[in-house]
């Protein structure tokens, strides 16, 4: 359940090995790492870690978006083309509005690193007053990607009626020097 006075965000990590513990999850810690840096809001980490699976990925976005508040939700994980990798299509169902620029942004900047960037299928969609952002699961493309897109947050949270997430000072600046 949400904490009074704190801003929920769920980071949603989709991999069959690492939930089975046959890895450990860098990816997702990749992404709390990220956000602690950045982010100059009080927050609370939404952490869970779900093998690929439709009927979990589905439930677990419904359950932090409506029942635990998270006003984002970053998932990694899931995005590329294997015949497991369905986090877009789950994230599209849950979804009222898909916002594509998000997915055109991260690929934009991940092909100036790697020319199979073009595989990758990163997304973001709108659940009532919560921002779902779909990235890689590669931590190295969770940290070109996640700061492509980072600069819009703030405005769509807020034009969805969520909390208005700060950052901390000249970390904008640095986030736009990453593109």
């Amino acid at each position: 359940m949400p904490q009074a006075n704190r801003i929920q965000i769920g980071i949603l990590t989709v991999s069959d090995r690492a939930s089975k513990g046959s890895y450990q999850d860098i990816s997702g810690k990749e992404i709390i790492s990220l956000l602690k840096k950045y982010l100059a809001v009080d927050w609370l980490p939404v952490y869970k870690i779900i093998p690929d699976n439709l009927g979990q990925i589905k439930s677990t976005l419904k359950r932090m978006a409506d029942k635990e508040k998270c006003c984002l939700i970053i998932t990694t994980g899931g995005t590329g083309p294997a015949l497991r990798d369905i986090t877009p299509e789950v994230t599209a169902q849950v979804c009222s509005k898909i916002l594509p620029g998000f997915g055109e942004a991260m690929r934009i900047v991940s092909l100036k690193s790697v020319p199979t960037a073009i595989l990758s299928r990163q997304t973001a969609g709108i659940r009532n007053q919560t921002l779902i952002i779909n990235l890689p699961g590669n931590p190295k493309a969770i940290k070109q990607c996640l700061t492509a897109v980072l600069p819009a947050v703030p405005d769509c949270i807020d034009l969805i009626g969520g909390p208005y997430l700060k950052y901390r000072s000249g970390t904008l600046r640095t986030l736009h020097l990453h593109r």
